[in-house]
């Protein structure tokens, strides 16, 4: 793409670019397969769609019973690249038949360390940096706080309304939103607290004040209930995924990113679900100039393949004694594989630059649908990862069910898309980097028909 040509074409794809309803969603053969979903999975593990797939490719999902969806998901910002990138496959495929696994603490392998290096010349500073490869984000997230704990030597850490890091025992304490995540499965994980998040649809004030008044209420808390000196890290996502993709107010990060350096306290940036191109930038947090001590980091970047690293500053990474950190799956060969196909696909197809593109589209026809929809309380977001927030009329009340109305809606005709918030209220779109312009523009008028509807 260059300045001149700012479209979104199509990539060559596999499988046809075009949304597709055969049956009623989800279809007969879909219907079969959850009932045996039901006698063999719990209930716990939750779908969005019941819709079982059996194809997908650049901006399209294939149910078993023929319908082409329009994918407005992507895996939950996974699949940036496509769900069927073909220099993902060829260089897993390569790999799964020289060798899938050794455990890289026991035989080491060229691809971990490759993935590594790209990492740290790719994340936010220009400082010596170590990455680590584990499997999962959660699981970066924790391997970030044991890192910033043992180089501090201190414990409190410090997370923040709204987020969500994960579902072990550590990230759901970190975690901000009870149901489903945290009900019933205490007790949590100490020296955990909690901040107010710069919110500027439902800041007190309104939002041109928002970033310093939270910023200065967040270290106010901090050090009255706490203590600096006590504190090993502060965690935050640039822009809130599960808390309802929430772009926290200007200068409330870099309020947070100073006050953490002048007081040892390590400011850890949970990219899991804004990295990799996702938001128009490599990274959310390079949206203010952030440079993070830590970097979490997993979701889009190896395709769809379980991989995830944390990134940081040397002096941090290499204070951790030897056999302190790892995992035998961590850095598995096929995913380090995939991985460095991701960015090979992110640096020459120019994904920021598609990223910002989808913005472009989607931010303006959502503008437009919520004046003629007053249900629609907030637009936002930035790249390709962007939401619309769902209220009672006349009102900042959080509605739901609406939501809900909505997105099945939608799923009926052919638009995969998701939903979130802490109150249930949100939409969120998070289509593949690599969909077609056309493609996006008819998903947007499938929703635009759902609200009409």
């Amino acid at each position: 793409m260059t300045s001149q040509d700012t479209t979104l074409a199509a990539s060559a794809s596999r499988l046809p670019q075009e949304r597709r309803v055969v049956t009623e969603i989800p279809g007969p053969r879909s219907r079969a397969l959850h009932e045996r979903r039901l006698a063999a999975v719990p209930p716990g593990v939750g779908s969005v769609l019941p819709v079982y797939v059996t194809d997908a490719d650049g901006g399209v999902v294939v149910d078993a019973d023929g319908n082409s969806l329009i994918d407005f998901g992507s895996g939950i910002a996974v699949t940036n690249v496509g769900n069927a990138n073909p220099r993902v496959a060829a260089r897993v495929k390569a790999q799964a038949e020289r060798f899938t696994h050794t455990c890289f603490m026991v035989a080491p392998y060229e691809s971990y360390v490759a993935v590594c290096e790209n990492l740290n010349r790719i994340t936010p500073g220009d400082h010596e940096k170590r990455s680590l490869l584990v499997n999962s984000g959660a699981e970066a997230v924790e391997n970030a706080v044991k890192i910033a704990r043992y180089a501090t030597g201190r414990q409190a850490v410090v997370a923040f309304d709204h987020g969500y890091h994960g579902r072990t025992l550590l990230t759901m304490t970190l975690t901000a939103k009870n149901m489903p995540y945290k009900q019933g499965f205490g007790p949590y994980a100490p020296e955990v607290y909690r901040m107010p998040l710069a919110y500027p649809y439902r800041w007190p004030t309104g939002p041109d004040d928002c970033g310093p008044e939270a910023a200065a209420l967040a270290i106010e808390q901090i050090t009255k209930q706490i203590g600096p000196t006590n504190v090993a890290a502060l965690l935050i996502e640039p822009i809130q995924g599960e808390g309802g993709f929430i772009e926290p107010a200007p200068g409330f990060l870099p309020a947070l990113a100073e006050f953490s350096r002048a007081n040892g306290i390590l400011f850890i940036a949970d990219e899991v679900q804004t990295g990799f191109a996702r938001t128009g930038d490599l990274f959310a947090c390079e949206h203010e100039a952030i440079v993070p001590d830590l970097v979490a980091t997993a979701k889009g970047i190896a395709g769809g393949l379980p991989l995830a690293a944390v990134t940081g500053r040397a002096d941090i990474m290499d204070k951790v004694h030897g056999g302190g950190l790892g995992g035998t799956y961590g850095g598995n060969p096929l995913a380090c594989e995939a991985a460095l196909a991701v960015l090979e696909e992110i640096e020459e197809g120019k994904l920021t630059e598609r990223a910002r593109r989808i913005g472009e589209i989607m931010l303006p026809r959502l503008r437009a649908l919520a004046t003629r929809h007053p249900a629609i309380g907030d637009v936002r977001g930035r790249g390709a990862m962007i939401a619309i927030e769902l209220v009672r009329e006349g009102t900042k009340e959080p509605d739901p069910e609406l939501t809900a109305r909505i997105a099945r809606r939608c799923h009926e005709n052919g638009l995969l898309v998701l939903t979130t918030g802490t109150y249930g209220n949100v939409m969120r779109f998070l289509p593949p980097l690599v969909i077609s312009e056309e493609l996006l523009t008819e998903g947007l008028d499938v929703l635009d028909a759902a609200f009409e509807s």
